[in-house]
């Protein structure tokens, strides 16, 4: 499949393995796709998430604040409500096992163990997302996988949290696919 990538697909693919070791992730998960999409330059994907007014630093933002095994951060609010203090507990663990405790367990490293040498591998998801790029690619008549592809199949594959930052920021399939074949159309022509 990876033979169909343009050279910018294939940088982003590249990226996103790189994302994944910035963030200490042992795991290149879709948010780490979202987030290389915007090492990429003059990319089409990037062109789609403009007409949504999708800015980069609001989406890197929400990456950021994604908990280490990629899903939303604890609500405190909703915590507070079950008599949980999340920071009484954390004030309680580090004076139990020293500073920044909480951030060594297991758990806050998304269940695993890190292995930070060599091939990181794709989660299930993300795996999904690149199937589903292909399937965009296909349903638009292209011979290509772009990195307008990619964003398209990021957010099929609604399990990832690529999706819901970008379904939470305003992103549309529907309209994005419209775009995507307005602006290719627009490219055959010019």
């Amino acid at each position: 499949m990876f033979e169909r990538f343009t050279d910018k697909a294939r940088q982003v693919v590249v990226g996103a393995q790189a994302q994944a070791r910035e963030r200490k992730a042992d795991e290149i998960r879709t948010e780490h796709l979202l987030a290389a999409l915007y090492g990429v330059p003059d990319n089409l994907a990037l062109t789609v998430l403009d007409a949504f007014t999708i800015r980069k630093e609001d989406v890197l933002a929400d990456i950021d604040a994604l908990r280490p095994d990629g899903r939303p951060p604890l609500d405190a609010d909703a915590l507070s409500t079950l008599g949980i203090d999340l920071d009484e507990v954390r004030r309680q663990a580090e004076e139990a096992f020293g500073p920044g405790a909480l951030d060594r367990t297991r758990a806050a490293l998304g269940g695993r163990i890190p292995w930070f040498g060599g091939h990181i591998p794709f989660t299930r998801s993300t795996k999904k997302a690149l199937e589903l790029a292909l399937r965009e690619a296909i349903h638009l008549g292209h011979n290509y996988i772009g990195c307008e592809h990619l964003l398209l199949g990021m957010v099929r594959a609604d399990d990832g949290a690529a999706c819901h930052v970008l379904l939470g920021r305003g992103f549309r399939l529907d309209a994005a696919r419209v775009i995507v074949e307005e602006i290719v159309k627009g490219r055959r022509a010019g």
